[in-house]
């Protein structure tokens, strides 16, 4: 008797953890191709870089802290707990959205013009958003992606392009019109949120 309810409690719990993660409304919104994950670069002490900031260069610029780094892994773990296993993850360039894009641990990382900072020279707003609202349209194409689409940015480019303004690490759940022009945003409680 204590056999087969051993048999039968193993095949029990085997089943619970062989059924496949429920979806969750975040992961649902990121795939029905009209929504796109926007996050500040997580915590990286101090204000703007050096006049000597060159790219490619981490040296030049200023980088992730310690905080940083753990806020950049929590993400990635709570995201991971929303559903989001695997992501299209695009970066800036600057090595603070990089490293943060990396540390959430969803797949490779590819750096794009159009989610550079534009601080230093304002006069380029305008024509960079108008080049990330064309990357989004062609990116978000039907069909539908398989994979949520999550961008590493800074808060000039979040604020440019949604009107919002975000603290480090913060996420904004972005909805995105078929032209790649911006819909609507939702702020996205974590548990690091304030």
């Amino acid at each position: 008797m204590k056999k087969i309810l051993s048999i039968i409690l193993l095949s029990f719990c085997t089943a619970i953890f062989a059924w496949p993660a429920q979806s969750s409304p975040l992961l649902n919104a990121l795939t029905d191709g009209q929504h796109v994950l926007m996050i500040r670069h997580a915590d990286a002490p101090g204000f703007s870089d050096p006049p000597s900031l060159k790219l490619g260069d981490c040296s030049t610029q200023r980088n992730l802290g310690e905080r940083g780094r753990t806020q950049a892994k929590e993400l990635g773990v709570w995201l991971k707990k929303q559903g989001i296993a695997s992501a299209v993850v695009l970066s800036s360039a600057w090595c603070r959205c990089e490293e943060t894009a990396r540390l959430l641990g969803l797949g490779a990382v590819t750096t794009v013009p159009e989610l550079g900072s534009f601080f230093q020279n304002m006069s380029d707003s305008g024509p960079q958003t108008n080049a990330l609202k064309a990357l989004l349209a062609q990116r978000l194409k039907a069909p539908a992606p398989s994979k949520p689409m999550i961008l590493v940015t800074h808060q000039v480019n979040i604020s440019a392009f949604t009107g919002t303004s975000v603290g480090q690490g913060e996420l904004l759940l972005v909805k995105i019109g078929a032209n790649g022009a911006f819909v609507s945003a939702r702020s996205i409680a974590t548990p690091h949120s304030d």
